[in-house]
């Protein structure tokens, strides 16, 4: 059983183009050796740090706990590792299980195979012990224990998470494509808003930049209305866990009058969901939504940052409608906000060419395996991008 005296491994998985800000927010917990991967960030620290990860992180998608580290040459190499390992120490055989694989330049033939094999291993280790094996639920299991191969290296852990923390708790309603909050809370902090600065999302759909920005700002801890999977395990400290919690309380601001951040959509049913979520978040008053068209709203303040998630299509009659949109959109921002700064998260490789704006910053983002940009926009007077004189016009 882990101890507070003992320094544990962790791996927190956020989506790509994150790790460098989870990192500095890992570190910001006194997490010790933070280290960078693709796709998540390596941590150490007290058992407990996995609680205060869980409870505080904006942008992990999941707390891992490393139980194991070997070399592997076959299918039964991997059985004898996790074998090895003292489960009923971690949970008891009453607890569902799932068991989730990933690989890099893994020789073997069969990951399918090689899955059932740990869990083979795992059930085994409990019926060495006198126990009965415990079951599988793939769907909503207590326990899921991730493994993940390369090339001859084997790596275990206990997922501490359970359901994935951009899993809030507050989301009542949805949009037609949601981001994750996870994201969100990652493009929010890349914008570099301080909250006492105004922020703006005029295409707000169902909110979750609002409401990002607004747990942000009042420093309301992300996990605080949720459950986690650490709370099944036998070494649980629930004492700990409620100090933890009711620090985490203790040092929300209060929320009248706090900061000033606005949203809009051109769409009734769109600022319903977001009117939703945000009732559901306990932020009404802190977030202000209006109805209206982007290409029409006044600026809110003298100055502030705009951080939005414009429409992007796949179809051809959508990409045509975007292809008007888009300039108008440039010229929406460049009359409007002067003094501004914005920052467009979009999958669509058309909007920096049409915006007619030029950014002064590009960061690749992915949001699950569509590569994305978030541009940056600093809207001073004169900043539109220069038209290019049509060929064979004449030079004034």
């Amino acid at each position: 059983m882990a101890t507070e005296t003992v320094s544990e491994s962790f791996f927190a998985p956020c989506p790509r183009g994150l790790e460098a800000v989870l990192a500095q927010e890992l570190a910001a917990m006194n997490a010790a050796n933070v280290r960078t991967a693709d796709g998540g960030v390596h941590f150490e620290g007290p058992y407990t740090l996995a609680y205060q990860a869980n409870l505080e992180s904006r942008i992990a998608s999941r707390i891992l706990w490393r139980v194991a580290h070997a070399s592997y040459k076959t299918e039964d190499d991997i059985y004898k590792a996790t074998l090895r390992l003292d489960w009923p120490r971690w949970f008891d055989v009453t607890r569902t299980i799932r068991v989730n694989l990933a690989a890099v330049r893994c020789p073997l033939k069969s990951l399918d195979f090689v899955t059932l094999r740990i869990k083979d291993a795992i059930c085994d280790a409990f019926r060495s012990k006198g126990d009965e094996r415990p079951s599988v639920n793939t769907q909503n299991p207590d326990v899921r224990i991730h493994a993940f191969l390369t090339a001859d290296q084997l790596t275990l852990y206990i997922d501490t998470s359970g359901e994935p923390l951009f899993k809030r708790g507050y989301r009542t309603s949805t949009g037609e494509a949601p981001l994750r909050e996870n994201l969100a809370a990652g493009i929010v902090k890349l914008s570099g808003w301080n909250p006492t600065e105004a922020l703006l999302d005029p295409m707000c759909g169902s909110g979750t930049l609002l409401v990002e920005a607004a747990l942000i700002a009042l420093n309301i801890a992300p996990g605080a209305r949720r459950a986690f999977a650490f709370e099944k395990l036998r070494n649980f400290n629930a004492p700990q866990w409620q100090k933890l919690k009711d620090a985490a309380t203790a040092r929300e601001a209060p929320r009248a009058g706090a900061v000033s951040i606005y949203g809009a959509d051109l769409y009734g049913d769109e600022l319903k969901n977001a009117r939703d979520n945000i009732t559901a978040a306990g932020l009404t008053e802190v977030i202000q939504l209006k109805q209206a068209n982007v290409l029409e709203i006044p600026a809110p303040a003298a100055s502030g940052v705009i951080v939005t998630n414009p429409p992007y299509g796949v179809r051809l009659a959508e990409a045509q409608d975007l292809a008007e949109l888009y300039p108008q959109l440039g010229n929406a921002l460049k009359q409007r906000f002067v003094g501004w700064r914005a920052y467009l998260f979009t999958g669509d490789p058309q909007l920096p060419k049409l915006i007619r704006l030029s950014a002064s910053k590009r960061t690749v983002l992915f949001n699950g395996a569509l590569e994305c940009r978030l541009l940056e926009y600093k809207l001073i007077a004169g900043s539109m991008r220069p038209v290019k004189p049509a060929k064979g016009s004449a030079a004034n």
